[in-house]
């Protein structure tokens, strides 16, 4: 009976200890995955305070909510300096006019405004021009993160589009340009 006893109070601390080093475990995760956001936070921001970036999408929300997954390297908006580029690829069997089954854009920025608000959201709003767009782009960076959203306004229509993804520095996107109206 003793030796009952004593096998199950061994048990029951073995398996609290088990259970506190799984929760030591998790928050050791936790932690870890904060740091790796606060970095990639720093390298967003800095790319977009340096105008060279790109928000790779992995989903699109159209007007009425209705959502798509999609391939990031061939759903994205890119800025270099002044110059910004707005592609959507479905992946479907069907090429669109990119070539890629979408449509890819290239205007010129203007208005270009950046902007943090008291908890560390970052906001980047701007002006595209060209042959094939005339949009407001809006790009929302939550803080210590580099995931953001970015949704495009036509001027000449209703038909808002968001795209949700990541911010990259442009020299470390893995971007398929398809073929530009």
């Amino acid at each position: 009976m003793m030796l009952m006893m004593l096998t199950t109070c061994l048990t029951i601390v073995e398996a609290q200890s088990a259970k506190e080093e799984r929760a030591k475990l998790r928050e050791e995760r936790r932690l870890e995955q904060a740091r790796l956001d606060s970095l990639f936070y720093l390298q967003s921001v800095k790319a977009i305070e340096e105008k060279s970036f790109v928000l790779e999408a992995d989903r699109v929300i159209f007007k009425r909510g209705q959502t798509a997954y999609v391939s990031s390297n061939t759903n994205f908006v890119a800025l270099d300096g002044d110059k910004a580029t707005v592609q959507i690829a479905f992946n479907i069997p069907v090429s669109g006019p990119n070539g890629i089954g979408g449509i890819t854009v290239d205007g010129t920025v203007s208005g270009y405004e950046q902007k943090t608000d008291k908890k560390g959201n970052l906001y980047v709003n701007f002006n595209v021009s060209g042959v094939g767009i005339s949009a407001r782009v809006d790009i929302t960076l939550p803080r210590n993160s580099q995931n953001a959203s970015v949704t495009i306004l036509p001027n000449f229509n209703s038909n808002r589009l968001t795209l949700d993804g990541h911010i990259l520095p442009l020299h470390l996107s893995n971007i398929y340009k398809g073929t530009a109206l």
